[in-house]
């Protein structure tokens, strides 16, 4: 027996309109009696439909909305009159109030629909509402679950959506691993660029450390004309500067250093060029050894100079930049700048 549903039960947007003029009928035999105006005035697909022609003028008009439960149906055309929708019939219809709103271009519901589904992801249903998502043309609702995807796609694999998507829907699973394919490259990208940048901040402080040692002196090894200086507390980057300390006297009391010398020499060999490649000061205030040898060497071999050198002098220099402007030094300038000038 066929239930029914009257105006009386829904809100309305307004007490002047009483008069029931159509019937929506549901899967399940419900029918629900509601106004042509508040129904046209929500959805243009729904005005279009109510403007058609029948065959009898004084005829309730017939609209069957099938193939979704009837409670869904009831929340949608409840949302029809008041422009409100329930957490609770979010949680219980959300899917099937997406699929409403978007046959019958209901935007507002559409946008909450979507917010609402996409809060509500699980690895059960991500591949339900994927598929919806592309149906309805719901791009933030698109994106999220893909990414949801991405994240637990082991654990989405064993459902039973996912099975039912690859023995029915090639397309999207083509898109899904493509995008997976992306978030995978742009990750390996990512870690290899953080990884550069370790480096390069690494080769940067490298070479303050070499500065700061022939210019100042540090523990045991100062500049050619004095004695380390002498400090109360240890270096503030300890762990590099006693390292390149000892690479500076393997490299003058290396035996094999006139004869091409050792891995170890080569490599302070191409410290002491990149800080020459880098360095911004006179040739006679520079206390690094053999600087002006290699800015002279640099300035000849330049045209020959290879790309990844020059890259990674660039990138160097770069990073020696933006920690000298994040140090505690630059930000004390920086504040007592900002505070002049307030006064």
């Amino acid at each position: 027996m066929s239930r029914l549903i009257g105006f009386d039960q829904i809100s309305t947007k307004s007490d002047q309109i009483s008069f029931e003029d159509v019937k929506i009928l549901t899967s399940n035999g419900l029918k629900i009696f509601a106004n042509s105006i508040i129904l046209g005035s929500s959805s243009k697909v729904l005005e279009k439909i109510l403007d058609r022609p029948s065959k009898h003028q004084n005829s309730v008009k017939v609209i069957p909305i099938l193939g979704v439960p009837c409670d869904a149906v009831t929340a949608f055309i409840q949302f029809l009159y008041s422009s409100r929708c329930t957490e609770e019939e979010i949680d219980g219809y959300g899917i099937h109030l997406l699929a409403l709103s978007h046959v019958f271009s209901v935007q507002q519901l559409k946008q909450r629909c979507t917010k609402g589904l996409s809060t509500r992801l699980m690895v059960e249903n991500v591949v339900d509402v994927l598929q919806l998502a592309k149906l309805c043309d719901a791009p933030d609702l698109y994106l999220k679950c893909m990414r949801f995807l991405s994240k637990e796609f082991k654990a989405v694999k064993r459902t039973e959506g996912w099975k039912f998507l690859r023995a029915n829907d090639a397309v999207l699973e083509l898109e899904i691993l493509q995008f997976l394919d992306e978030i995978e490259s742009r990750d390996k990208k990512r870690s290899r660029n953080k990884e550069e940048r370790g480096i390069y901040l690494e080769l940067s402080e490298a070479m303050e450390c070499l500065e700061h040692i022939c210019t100042e002196g540090c523990t045991n090894v100062g500049p050619y004309d004095r004695e380390p200086t002498k400090r109360t507390g240890p270096c503030e980057k300890f762990s590099t500067c006693q390292g390149l300390q000892g690479l500076i006297k393997h490299f003058a009391m290396c035996e094999k250093r006139m004869n091409g010398g050792c891995c170890r020499c080569k490599r302070m060999g191409q410290l002491l060029k990149l800080h020459a490649s880098i360095c911004d000061q006179d040739d006679h205030r520079c206390k690094v050894p053999l600087c002006r040898q290699f800015k002279l060497k640099n300035q000849l071999d330049r045209k020959a100079a290879d790309g990844r050198w020059r890259l990674l002098v660039k990138r160097v220099a770069c990073a020696k930049t933006v920690s000298s402007l994040s140090s505690p030094k630059m930000m004390m300038l920086r504040r007592r700048e900002e505070d002049s000038c307030q006064r």
